[in-house]
């Protein structure tokens, strides 16, 4: 049972699905660092003033002392989320307090690419883990499994492989166990 249950992580929903991320002069990509675990507030009050922005959120399942099981719903990357705004939003968005600081995003395309991979894996329910810093490795993409098409990098683990997915302008990304899936290098 949920503690809250889960909020919009993306607004509007066909947020990822459009092809015109470049900073045009007027919206643009920001990421956003929140003050400390006030996501999901910000995420609530930018619904209420109908700004664009993806915040990913992954279930967290546990007991309670009493032994129920509980989910709560928690920022895949912690204090960041995704705004895509004008200057107008964006001011609107500092206004509610909850806000450190916003970065500018100067590839809004890559970044649009990544925040869609990120979605993609959060939407297929299987365990992620968050992985703070990029290590060399090797490109592939799957070719079979709910994951096909997805490219990444592949990293060994305590003799597990994993995929990581990067959000390339935070220098993080999501990390999730490889079953059965098969991978092929990209050149």
């Amino acid at each position: 049972m949920p503690i809250l249950a889960a909020e919009v992580d993306v607004f509007p929903e066909s947020l990822l699905c459009r092809d015109d991320f470049v900073n045009d002069g007027e919206s643009q990509w920001w990421a956003v660092y929140t003050r400390s675990r006030q996501e999901k507030a910000l995420m609530r009050a930018l619904v209420s003033m109908e700004i664009s922005f993806y915040c990913p959120v992954l279930p967290h399942r546990f007991r309670s002392p009493s032994g129920r099981l509980r989910t709560s719903y928690l920022p895949l990357f912690t204090n960041y989320l995704f705004m895509y705004s004008d200057g107008h939003d964006r001011h609107r968005a500092l206004k509610t307090n909850l806000i450190s600081k916003t970065i500018e995003v100067s590839d809004g395309v890559q970044l649009t690419h990544d925040l869609r991979q990120i979605q993609r894996l959060t939407r297929t329910g299987m365990p992620l883990s968050i992985e703070a810093n990029i290590q060399p490795g090797c490109k592939v993409r799957i070719n079979s499994g709910p994951l096909a098409g997805m490219e990444g990098v592949v990293l060994k683990r305590q003799g597990t492989d994993f995929l990581f997915v990067v959000v390339n302008f935070l220098q993080q990304g999501a990390l999730v166990k490889l079953e059965d899936e098969q991978v092929r290098p990209i050149p």
